[in-house]
C-alpha cells in the first residue's frame, strides 16, 4: 500500500493527492490519500514508502495542514532508514520562496534517514499548466520506483 500524504491551504495538494492514487490504482499499485495532520510519523517506517505532496503557502511557510505533520517529524526525530519517499511540491514561481514547503518537509525526511526516489515533482501556477497533468506526468516520471 502507497500513503499519499498530503498537506495543503487551498486544497490543490488535496487534488493533486487524488490524480496521483488514482493514477497508480489504475495502473495497479494500492494507494490511500491521507492529510498529513491525520499521520502517524512514528509508523512512517513501517509504511516502507509514501508520496508526499504539500504547497507552500504566504512566503514560503508551510501550508496550515502541512506543520503539524512536519512540527511532529521534527521534535520527535523518529529514524526513518527504512522509509523511502517520493515528494511532489506546489507552487508559484512569481515568489521568491517558490517551492520551499516541499523543500523543507522532503529535506527533514532525508535528514531522518529516509531515501527519496526520484526527482522532486514540482507544479508551477504562475505556468499555463493544469496540475492533473503536470501530476501524472511526474507519477509516469518515477512509477517505476514506487514498487514497495
Amino acid at each position: 500500500m502507497i500513503k499519499v500524504l498530503f498537506g495543503t491551504e487551498s486544497g490543490n495538494s488535496e487534488m493533486a493527492a487524488d490524480d496521483i492514487a488514482a493514477l497508480l490504482s489504475s495502473s495497479g499499485a494500492a494507494a490511500e490519500v491521507v492529510p498529513m495532520e491525520d499521520a502517524d510519523v512514528q509508523k512512517l517506517t513501517s509504511d516502507g514508502f509514501v508520496i508526499i505532496i504539500t504547497s507552500t503557502y504566504g512566503d514560503g511557510e508551510l501550508p496550515e495542514t502541512t506543520q503539524p505533520f512536519y512540527n511532529s517529524l521534527y521534535n520527535l526525530r523518529p529514524d526513518l532508514s527504512n522509509l523511502r519517499f517520493a515528494a511532489f511540491g506546489l507552487g508559484d514561481s512569481s515568489y521568491e520562496t517558490y517551492g520551499n514547503g516541499i523543500d523543507l518537509v522532503a529535506g527533514l525526511l532525508v535528514e531522518l534517514g529516509a531515501k527519496q526516489i526520484g526527482k522532486t515533482g514540482r507544479y508551477d501556477a504562475a505556468k499555463a499548466q493544469e496540475l492533473s497533468v503536470v501530476a501524472a506526468e511526474w507519477t509516469n516520471s518515477v512509477a517505476s520506483e514506487l514498487t514497495v
